[in-house]
């Protein structure tokens, strides 16, 4: 599923704040957004901008990096929605009146996306320097990219009474492994670029860990990891030095993932760290309430929030919700609070 950074939401509830005169809190989907007050009603339709969006330069967004006496904030080159506390309430997201958008029709669904309609940016950490990129990411394999619950709330009731594993979200970039399918090269990826051999971070991991030994032997698979450790994001987990946390193994051959024990197997005998499994059990029976609460918690032998937690079944499946595979995140609103990405 295509993540809908900007899209027309039904307010589900409106709740009031302490203290708060003038603003309230809406319930959209499993977000919670801070509003105007009286500006929605519960059963109105907004449009609803996910964090990490990033608005067009325009006018109508630019009360976002002004002041209430309207003077400018000093904004930086890209502003992004961040989860924010008012008032003693966490704020996810924005929500503006449909009516605001006049290249909108009033008549769209609940759930239709506006992301490309409105000029709506997704904020990407860690962006590949432009000499570094080789071309594009390898044919045929998935790019790695989690929905978080609250935007897909209903999908957690696929997944209740199975047999599931929950595992730690390492605070990194995402690194990609594998031999191309048709050239037969060693590839190394970020999240959306190939690129080229040299001294980045990359490829000093796919170095450390030998993988183009390793998966020369084994074409057929594509190893995807968190890329970690020092001057990578804020190395939240502490490391001396670069490290890989395998969450994913693709069989190209077969255009599968490999279930997790398949997984686990497989990285072992290459000599790959898989991430750390934080749950694993034979009834899946969280909510998203229960998910959010264990996605907080410190990396081990830190004072760092963990950025949260990936949710899977132990055998992998389909969704019919997420429109691909079973596989969600829970991220930490603690680590969001404290600036995390």
């Amino acid at each position: 599923m295509k993540r809908k950074l900007a899209s027309i939401q039904k307010v589900l509830a409106i709740e009031p704040i302490e203290n708060a005169d003038a603003i309230e809190l809406a319930r959209i989907q499993g977000w919670q957004c801070v509003v105007k007050k009286g500006e929605f009603h519960a059963g109105d339709a907004g449009v609803f901008f996910e964090i990490d969006s990033v608005p067009p330069d325009e006018p109508r967004f630019q009360f976002l990096w002004h002041h209430k006496d309207g003077t400018p904030i000093a904004k930086p080159a890209v502003f992004r929605l961040r989860t924010v506390r008012l008032r003693g309430v966490l704020s996810q997201g924005l929500l503006l009146p449909l009516v605001q958008f006049s290249e909108l029709s009033t008549t769209l669904p609940p759930g239709s996306d506006v992301t490309e309609a409105l000029r709506v940016g997704k904020w990407e950490p860690l962006l590949p320097l432009k000499d570094e990129v080789d071309g594009l990411f390898l044919p045929g394999v998935p790019k790695t990219d989690e929905m978080r619950v609250q935007s897909v709330p209903e999908v957690v009731a696929e997944l209740v009474g199975r047999p599931y594993v929950i595992t730690v979200k390492c605070d990194g970039t995402s690194a990609t492994y594998g031999i191309h399918r048709h050239t037969g090269a060693f590839t190394v990826c970020g999240r959306n670029w190939s690129l080229k051999r040299g001294s980045n971070a990359y490829w000093q991991a796919a170095e450390k860990y030998q993988l183009e030994s390793a998966l020369s032997r084994h074409p057929e698979m594509v190893v995807q990891a968190e890329l970690i450790g020092p001057g990578i994001q804020k190395n939240r987990l502490a490391l001396q030095s670069l490290q890989l946390a395998a969450f994913n193994v693709y069989d190209q051959k077969k255009d599968r993932y490999l279930a997790h024990d398949e997984s686990s197997a497989f990285l072992k005998s290459i000599g790959v760290p898989m991430v750390e499994v934080l749950e694993r059990g034979e009834s899946f029976a969280h909510d998203q309430a229960s998910l959010l609460a264990l996605a907080e918690g410190l990396y081990a032998g830190t004072q760092n929030e963990r950025e949260g937690i990936v949710i899977r079944p132990l055998t992998e499946s389909t969704s019919q919700i997420l429109g691909g595979r079973l596989s969600f995140k829970a991220i930490s609103n603690r680590f969001l609070l404290k600036g995390g990405d």
